[in-house]
């Protein structure tokens, strides 16, 4: 089979591949970064490169306009490989990753979050489901002859353990050697279930020092790690790195539908274990520690991704009546699954409820204490996704709504992560229509983010840019607002503005994309309280949850009527509550259980066929809101 070099460039990396392949395909195989929201289908154009050196058969497609194509610039997914490439990925294209000397784990320490007012490690007992025993024994005697397993049943009881005690057959061949070998005091690794302890482990002498958990986020965007202690239950070290799964696709749909492709799944796989592999190795070297140290792994992720990293079928999960696989999962043994650990290191997937409601929502809701609180609370966490749970401790109901990818940059025309020389912040001048525009790190703008998309849409909106429609005003006297060649656009950025080497502009296409995304959540959010029968007025606590709502300003989201509009005192801002909630399943039987029994009895609301759904989005695709009395707020001008 003949086969082609293509080389990377800034990154310098280099992909062997098969003549005809995409450009795209051999960055993936390059392990080289490069946004593809459609998963490489072209329709979204985000996969631009230079061909520098080299020959290519590229598709014609608007999405690369003449002068560019004139550069050199084509779509990577769209360009077959048919001799050796040098290829530049210009800054737009690349997903920014984070520097590795700002990307390095170190010791955590963070601000306190509304999860750790309601479930602070100080209000959890220490009984993790995991852990290392030292258990001291008297040696046998004619008088006092029983076996090896009981004397360490017996020293199981007295270390209190209650459940029945059973030895994985490699425990059991271990026991006589490491029961004599350090004269009969030895550490035993148990897993404790509700129906039994299950001994996994025995070593000779004293082997409980240092024994930490590995607590993993494994998320559509990013995997964020940390190791918890198991004796303070603080976490020692925490790192985060971008899924590498986004090489195929940046929206879960994307990576279903890449899994099937021949080789596909298995892909997926690897590249989401490659990434947890190379965030251990960060978080082992900043704590001092081996693989030896970790005991247990907790995985919480959406549905998708705990599919995916379990290698099963995510198909199924797309298609109508859209059945996962499974919600609840067994233990599983990482090493089988290609993590770097020890042979008996265990890993336990947090549970799921439905196909588009996952672990990762779960654990959060835990997290911030819903389930046991009277509170009414509604819990958000919006992506590509908009996934809810409203409830307390009488009832919990959740939904899921298609947000599309525009939060996260998709569907935009200079859309793009929240990373470097993203615009994150604006501010519109009601006089002069000028904008001010802040950027992630402080760097030259070169796209804007989910956050700065919000912000600029309440700026322009406030500013008399935009009407409640959505549609820009052109006729302003200024420069700012133009007929482009996809229409009406806002300029954030003219070339020259803060370093921006090109015009940084807002469209009534990205506008549009939006107010879709934002009235999906919305009119979800209505769904919930119609449900059961309460009103907005009725809620106690909105938790916003995610990445995303870590930069979010609710009150600009207020605004736009993506939030609803509550006083200020009750949005409170969860950060990752789902890895938060994978920590507190490692610490804790009672936290752990206390997250499978809220999936269990977790309401689930399908809106693909719901009609008040449809009527809700439908009635929130303007600004705020066509019901203007759903946002008093906005009406009065008080969150100018």
């Amino acid at each position: 089979m003949k086969t082609h070099k293509v080389t990377f460039y800034p990154d310098n990396r280099v992909a062997e591949v098969a003549d005809g392949e995409s450009v795209l395909t051999a960055a993936i195989a390059a392990d080289v970064h490069i946004t593809a929201t459609c998963g490489g289908d072209g329709s979204c154009g985000k996969c631009r490169v230079i061909v520098d050196d080299g020959a290519i058969v590229t598709k014609q497609t608007p999405k690369i306009s003449e002068e560019d194509a004139a550069k050199g610039y084509v779509l990577s997914c769209l360009t077959s490989v048919t001799s050796d490439l040098k290829i530049l990925v210009p800054p737009e294209t690349r997903l920014g990753i984070v520097p590795e000397e700002t990307e390095e784990a170190v010791a955590y320490g963070r601000m306190m979050t509304a999860a750790e007012e309601a479930e602070s490690l100080d209000a959890i007992t220490l009984d993790p489901p995991v852990s290392r025993l030292l258990l001291k024994m008297t040696p046998p005697t004619l008088d006092d002859n029983a076996s090896d397993t009981v004397r360490l049943t017996r020293a199981l009881r007295q270390a209190g353990v209650t459940e029945p005690v059973i030895f994985k057959p490699v425990a059991l061949k271990e026991t006589a050697a490491a029961c004599r070998e350090a004269e009969w005091e030895v550490t035993a690794t148990v897993r404790r279930d509700p129906e039994q302890a299950l001994v996994t482990m025995l070593q000779p002498g004293d082997q409980t020092s240092r024994a930490v958990a590995l607590a993993i986020d494994v998320g559509t965007t990013t995997v964020v790690a940390k190791l918890i202690d198991l004796e303070t239950k603080e976490a020692v070290a925490e790192t985060s790195a971008y899924n590498r799964q986004i090489s195929c696709g940046e929206d879960v749909i994307s990576r279903i539908v890449f899994a099937q492709r021949p080789g596909g799944q298995a892909r997926l796989r690897e590249l989401v274990v490659d990434t947890i592999n190379e965030a251990l190795r960060r978080l082992l070297a900043a704590a001092d520690m081996t693989q030896d140290n970790i005991v247990a792994v907790y995985a919480a992720g959406n549905t998708i991704m705990q599919h995916l990293l379990l290698g099963l079928n995510p198909k199924y999960l797309r298609e109508e009546p859209y059945i996962p696989t499974a919600t609840t999962f067994p233990w599983v043994r990482a090493r089988e699954l290609g993590l770097k650990l020890g042979p008996r290191t265990n890993l336990y997937p947090l549970p799921c409820v439905a196909s588009y409601l996952g672990a990762d929502i779960v654990a959060g809701v835990v997290a911030a204490g819903i389930p046991a609180s009277e509170k009414l609370s509604l819990y958000i966490d919006v992506g590509t996704n908009g996934e809810m749970v409203l409830g307390n401790n009488e009832y919990l109901v959740s939904c899921s709504c298609s947000a599309g990818p525009a939060f996260e940059g998709g569907g935009v025309k200079y859309g793009m992560r929240a990373t470097f020389g993203a615009i994150e912040e604006v501010l519109v001048d009601p006089e002069t229509y000028e904008p001010t525009i802040k950027t992630v790190g402080g760097k030259r703008p070169i796209g804007i983010c989910g956050s700065g998309l919000i912000d600029a849409l309440a700026e322009m909106f406030e500013a008399g840019v935009i009407d409640a429609k959505g549609k820009i005003n052109v006729d302003l006297p200024t420069d700012r607002t133009r007929i482009g060649p996809s229409g009406p656009e806002y300029a954030l950025a003219a070339a020259g503005d803060n370093g921006a080497d090109r015009d940084i502009v807002i469209t009534e296409a990205d506008i549009d994309n939006l107010m879709r995304a934002k009235a999906a959540v919305f009119a979800a959010v209505m769904v919930l309280l119609d449900s059961v029968s309460v009103s907005l007025k009725d809620i106690d606590r909105f938790y916003i949850a995610g990445s995303f709502g870590r930069h979010l300003d609710a009150a600009r989201a207020v605004t736009i009527g993506l939030l609803p509009d509550l006083p200020a005192d009750k949005f409170f801002y969860i950060g990752n509550g789902s890895l938060w909630g994978a920590h507190i399943s490692a610490v804790s039987r009672d936290k752990r259980a206390e997250i499978a029994a809220t999936a269990a009895r977790m309401t689930y609301l399908d809106l693909s066929t719901n009609n008040k759904f449809m009527d809700g989005y439908v009635a929130a695709l303007f600004l705020p809101h066509t019901d203007a009395t759903l946002f008093p707020s906005v009406k009065t001008g008080a969150r100018a």
